[in-house]
């Protein structure tokens, strides 16, 4: 016998809650139903997939893989019924991640085209790190992820669009000058802000600083664009700030000079990320195509 549907189901409950009770609860069946079900697939397998202990349900290594092979085949079934059933983009629910760096900032106009062209469409959008990003595409957690491509081999990569890094330094600094975009050689011995060490824009601001001869702040790690922002405000350091977040939010204020950086790793690229399966997941193209668009839209000068 193989494991069925159900039984891959009963697996992903247990592994996302770590609990056989809460497992029990959230799939409507009784505790020693699922237990039963559990073990069953553990000696189908002939693999010990959850340790069992005071604490709960925890996956041995085994279980990992077969668990984040479950959510694939979940998946691949869910996408086989919305074809045969012509359900539309997704079979009605896209699970996406993204960055925190683009998501509030570019996601708002997506969503909107994409509720009015595909009202069907269940759209469900979480933001993190770009590790946790990896980490979620590879579980299964997530069916696409919006990041930067450097930061996912061996998946499948579509690049959406290339965004210049901006400067953003007090009024008063001698850099405010809102002229010509500023060479990084004028970095000089200045303190650069960013966010935390889990997100690819830090190690991209460690490297300017290297380039440039400036430094990371030590005293101040922002866990947002908006923290990072207001830091560089207070004249606690010069912040560098995506684009689309530059054009859609921190241009609105008047507390900050805003200049694009110009010189080698001054940009990034993001792109739309999948797992690395045969073909794409069907409607892939309608939701490039919204990306793209939208932010061609924000970075139109």
């Amino acid at each position: 016998m193989r494991p069925t549907l159900r039984q891959l189901e009963y697996l992903i409950a247990v592994a996302d809650t770590g609990r056989i009770g809460m497992a029990a609860a959230q799939l409507n069946v009784s505790q020693p139903s699922l237990s039963a079900q559990i073990a069953e697939v553990e000696a189908t397998l002939g693999a010990t997939l959850f340790l069992r202990g005071r604490t709960g349900a925890t996956l041995t290594a085994t279980g990992e893989e077969v668990v984040r092979r479950a959510r694939l085949i979940l998946q691949e079934h869910q996408d086989l019924c919305a074809v045969a059933k012509g359900a539309g983009i997704f079979g009605g629910r896209l699970r996406l991640g993204v960055l925190p760096s683009i998501g509030p900032y570019l996601l708002p106009g997506v969503v909107r085209r994409l509720h009015a062209e595909h009202p069907s469409l269940r759209l469900l959008v979480r933001e993190e790190s770009t590790r946790d990003l990896d980490q979620g595409l590879r579980a299964g957690r997530f069916d696409m992820i919006i990041s930067t491509p450097e930061d996912h081999p061996g998946t499948r990569i579509t690049t959406l669009f290339t965004e210049q890094l901006w400067l953003a330094t007090p009024l008063d600094h001698r850099l405010a000058d809102r002229g010509a975009p500023v060479p990084l050689d004028q970095l000089r011995g200045e303190t650069l802000l960013t966010i935390g060490a889990g997100h690819r824009l830090s190690h991209v601001v460690a490297g300017l600083a290297a380039q440039s001869g400036a430094q990371v702040s030590q005293e101040y790690e922002g866990t947002s664009l908006d923290a990072v922002r207001l830091m560089a405000a207070s004249g606690t350091g010069l912040a560098i700030l995506p684009e689309v977040y530059a054009l859609s939010e921190a241009k609105r204020g008047t507390d900050l000079c805003l200049r694009p950086l110009a010189g080698a790793g001054t940009s990034r690229t993001l792109s739309l990320i999948q797992p690395a399966l045969p073909d794409p997941r069907t409607g892939s193209d309608i939701l490039i195509n919204v990306l793209r668009a939208e932010a061609a839209r924000i970075l139109r000068p």
